[in-house]
């Protein structure tokens, strides 16, 4: 591992302990969502950045493409069943 992917590491830490900050003390529901969808992107990355470690990019944008996907579809669900109960 050389100096780079451990400096993109530790800033990746530092950008999802941020996020994490908004999902704890967001005013509303709406900004914890885009808090865990913050910090789902950030895992995305670091994901890629793992992959580029251990020299199997391919496997690791694989498994990123399905958390994205993953990710995308819970957060629609999240939005529409707050939609739906009127909290908006």
């Amino acid at each position: 591992m050389t100096g780079f992917h451990l400096f993109v590491l530790n800033i990746l830490a530092a950008m999802i302990i941020i996020y994490l900050h908004r999902v704890v003390r967001g005013p509303t529901v709406y900004d914890r969502v885009l808090g865990l969808n913050g910090i789902s992107t950030k895992a995305i990355i670091l994901l890629i950045v793992i992959g580029t470690v251990y020299e199997r990019v391919d496997m690791f944008v694989d498994i990123s493409t399905g958390y994205a996907l993953l990710n995308l579809v819970g957060a629609l669900a999240i939005i529409k069943y707050l939609e739906q109960r009127g909290t908006a």
